[in-house]
């Protein structure tokens, strides 16, 4: 028998009804076209960063334009608000001093135009990776020579400040060419903005810091860390949408390891790790360069530098391991970098040593890769970022 709703009790459920259809009926559109941020190593064929725009209906990218001339701007990042984007100069000395530095840029998302508002020295040699955190009032960066991490403040007007944190990485591990020190090579953040995670390479670790966004400060974490194997060379991470798991590409040994992530610790734990190379493959002078998790939260990607592919794997979503789904190598060639758009449907690679990007199709079902059209001539590419236009 069915028990009436109190007058009160209806209008509650008909005031959820029509909330529930007013966030259907306004909900963010998916974008139709994209700006596309490229930074380079610079040099004959590369001036600095490039911008281009794409049609997520063919993948095509056209309208390349130089938008900002600068010196080996290899990584980027775009504020959270899509006001600014930030750049790596990653050189050796900058203003006769041992350091390399960060750029930043207003950007406009309807012209997809840069204007350069200042720059700021890292502390370390060779920095090649930055983030901005989560509220976008902080930026972290890596410096690959000096085996050092920063935090930088920026302002609301996109301006940075001097460095408010700067650790020095000390130790070593086996491989005595690569790891005779430490080289830290990316900086990430959790969902929470509560701890930063540095890939060091020449440690064989993924340093963990307690980080505090109000004063952008760098404390190190209890544990202090997680180690991958031995000559093994973490050089990315990237979590899981659920923020429980988080995958790192290690460069020397051409492998993938799955973490699990204590998001009230700070704390990760090794779950497995796969080689990135199909069985049969041979060759010298390969090494993984990027890690990507598809926001589907279904499959992981990899970049085989020397191998020439993108390797491919499906994600069990309860347990955060992984499984080898294939690879994709037409198109690629030293694949470095590799981004997905907010849709989820296209990626695009940065084949750094072949002067080209290339875009391909992500099957939703699958995570097959499919190249779309042919290769894009951009020189050196390193680094791709997407926004939507017009925001």
């Amino acid at each position: 028998m069915a028990v009436p709703l109190s007058s009160a009790l209806r209008a509650l459920v008909a005031l959820l009804v029509v909330l529930s259809l007013s966030t259907a009926c306004f909900a963010a559109p998916k974008p139709e076209k994209l700006w596309v941020y490229v930074g380079t190593y610079t040099g004959k064929n590369s001036k600095g960063i490039y911008r281009f725009e794409m049609d997520l209906a063919d993948g095509k990218l056209s309208n390349r334009e130089l938008v900002a001339e600068t010196t080996n701007p290899t990584f980027l990042d775009v504020s959270p608000n899509q006001r600014f984007l930030c750049a790596v100069s990653e050189v050796a000395e900058f203003k006769d001093k041992k350091t390399g530095a960060v750029s930043s840029y207003a950007l406009d998302a309807k012209t997809g135009a840069l204007t350069f508002i200042n720059q700021q020295p890292t502390g370390g040699g060779g920095p090649c990776h930055v983030i901005f955190d989560k509220e976008g009032k902080h930026v972290l960066a890596a410096n690959y020579a000096g085996g050092s991490t920063c935090v930088l403040p920026i302002g609301d007007d996109g301006k940075l400040g001097e460095a408010t944190a700067f650790v020095q990485h000390k130790g070593s591990s086996v491989n005595k060419e690569r790891q005779e020190g430490p080289h830290a090579h990316y900086t990430g953040l959790d969902a929470a903005n509560r701890f930063a995670f540095v890939c060091d390479l020449g440690l064989d670790k993924v340093l963990i810091f307690k980080y505090d966004a109000k004063k952008g400060t760098l404390t190190e974490n209890d544990p202090p860390s997680v180690s991958v194997k031995g000559g093994a060379g973490p050089r990315h991470l990237a979590f899981h949408p659920n923020g429980k798991f988080a995958y790192v590409n290690n460069e020397l040994d051409m492998t993938v390891t799955a973490v699990s992530y204590d998001a009230e610790k700070g704390s990760m734990k090794v779950l497995q790790t796969l080689s990135t190379l199909p069985k049969d493959a041979k060759g010298d002078n390969y090494s993984t360069a990027e890690v990507e998790v598809h926001p589907s939260g279904k499959f992981a990607y990899v970049s085989n530098r020397g191998h020439n592919s993108i390797a491919v794997f499906s994600i069990d979503e309860k347990t955060g391991e992984l499984t080898a789904a294939g690879h994709q190598a037409k198109g690629v060639k030293t694949p470095r970098n590799f981004a997905i758009d907010p849709t989820g449907t296209t990626m695009i690679v940065a084949n750094q040593d072949s002067d080209s990007l290339i875009v391909v199709r992500i099957d939703p079902n699958t995570g097959e890769l499919t190249a779309m059209g042919n290769p894009v001539e951009l020189g050196a590419p390193v680094c791709v970022k997407m926004i939507p236009m017009g925001n």
